[in-house]
């Protein structure tokens, strides 16, 4: 019996993601309030796309480290702009040690340290201090650094890999000699960004420069990758952003010029979370499940033996032979060889959104055949192979999935961008429910005009339109 997702996406598009996210067994809302257990298949995705991307920044030369998880309040304090955004969001760590009061164990007040210690919200604060002992001359220069880390920020509205309290990310900073470099590297990690969302997560997106309203507190410029989802709304996916001196000067980044001057360094900051993950599932799952680009799906290829009481032993036997070729070229195969019942089998792999299911009953086995079907563009292409014509044609066949899945997605972009020539009109299309993002010269959305749309429909400024910065995108969000 077919199980899909209920309710659909035409339904309740959150609650639907919130029951694929359950039903594809990727994450669970855990014990502690707005934090998510990520499951092994979940994780699974994540190391795939954290693998893909940290090739792509250590090929710019950056070097991982990793920094504390605990920074003291008073380095906050150096950078007041800046934490200003956070300070809300800051979970507090204020005693060392736990005593037995009252039958129950509670922070022993003599353990109260002398000064709090933040859980980091982001890590710009002690990267910097450490970055003004690990800079001093210009031979030190430039200092590219990243880190793959859990942060904290207390969220008061959760929703599994949207907004958690407790999120994974990459946050990259970098140190440079001039600000020509710094914004030229700002706008190199945007790339790394857009390039990955497109060629890994087959994802097109609107990129371009924050404007002032939307900054990064302490930026001189925020560069964004946007992605749409389906119900329209945007998710900021990835940020990249020029630093200027502001943090050099707070956190005392100097270097010795070969003039024999000191100078201020100039830094970058950027960074991509977990919360992409939501993106890459909204963005092309449907009603059955979910929908996995190749680059990123734990089982490129999943095997479900048709068997039968007699020939159990036999067939799962042959399934691990055609498992073991798709091995040797680097096929992500599982031969799923549980009890279950065969239709079982195939609606949790439906689910689960594995690119390729791949069925062999007793007549495949006799004529050396399987049967193929893709989970791809909502689409149902059964398709019975020779087995080493599959074998030949199975890298291909996934790249062509790649690719058709990104094609999709743009040409349901193109759809989902609108222009309007002015506030009237694009009132007039928010009121009548049309979704999606809309392009509007951005000198008609710096007035109290625009604040009141902001309050009433819960729209934002997206992005400048990196073709034709006169122009910004104005979308709901998540």
């Amino acid at each position: 019996m077919k199980t899909g997702i209920t309710p659909t996406r035409q339904e309740n598009y959150s609650e639907w993601f919130q029951n694929l996210v359950v039903a594809a067994d990727l994450a669970e809302n855990s014990p502690v309030r707005g934090c998510m257990t990520i499951k092994p298949y979940g994780w699974a995705i994540w190391e795939l796309m954290r693998d893909e991307m940290d090739k792509r920044i250590k090929a710019n030369g950056v070097l991982n480290a990793n920094f504390p998880l605990l920074i003291p309040i008073n380095f906050f304090n150096k950078e007041a702009e800046h934490v200003a955004g956070f300070a809300k969001e800051c979970a507090v760590v204020t005693h060392h040690r736990l005593k037995m009061i009252d039958g129950t164990l509670q922070p022993d007040p003599e353990s109260k340290l002398t000064e709090p210690y933040i859980i980091r919200p982001t890590s710009e604060t002690i990267i910097g201090e450490a970055m003004s002992r690990w800079v001093q001359s210009h031979r030190d220069l430039p200092l590219k650094l990243n880190q793959w880390v859990n942060v904290m920020r207390w969220e008061m509205r959760p929703r599994l890999f949207l907004r958690t309290a407790e999120f994974n990310w990459q946050e990259g900073h970098n140190v440079f000699a001039t600000h020509e470099e710094a914004n030229e590297d700002a706008l190199k990690m945007l790339n790394v960004y857009e390039e990955f969302m497109n060629n890994v997560l087959a994802i097109p997106c609107v990129v371009g420069e924050k404007t002032p309203e939307e900054r990064f507190a302490g930026a001189d410029h925020t560069y964004t990758t946007e992605q749409i989802m389906q119900d329209g709304k945007a998710l900021q996916a990835g940020t990249s952003h020029d630093l200027g001196q502001h943090f050099a000067k707070s956190f005392d980044i100097k270097y010795l010029g070969d003039n024999g001057k000191l100078n201020y360094g100039w830094t970058t900051s950027w960074g991509t979370s977990t919360r992409m993950m939501g993106g890459l599932f909204m963005t092309h799952s449907d009603d059955d499940g979910l929908v996995l680009p190749p680059m990123v799906a734990p089982y490129q290829v999943v095997i479900i033996p048709i068997v039968r009481d007699e020939n159990v032993k036999e067939l799962n036997a042959f399934a691990y032979k055609v498992a073991d070729k798709l091995h040797e070229i680097n096929v992500r195969v599982l031969v799923d060889d549980s009890d279950m019942r065969a239709p079982d089998k195939m609606w949790k792999w439906i689910k689960r959104g594995a690119p390729l299911r791949v069925e062999i009953g007793k007549r495949e086995m006799q004529n050396n055949t399987l049967t193929v079907t893709r989970r791809d563009l909502g689409k149902s292409s059964k398709t019975t192979l020779l087995i080493q014509d599959f074998i030949d044609s199975v890298q291909q066949t996934l790249k062509t999935m790649q690719h058709d899945m990104f094609v999709a997605v743009q040409e349901r972009n193109k759809k989902l961008i609108t222009d309007v020539k002015d506030l009237q009109e694009l009132e007039s299309a928010l009121e009548s429910g049309k979704i999606g993002f809309f392009r509007i010269k951005y000198n008609q959305t710096t007035n109290d005009e625009f604040d009141k749309l902001i309050e009433k429909y819960k729209i934002s400024r997206r992005c400048l339109d990196r073709n034709d910065p006169d122009y910004v995108f104005v979308a709901k969000s998540y």
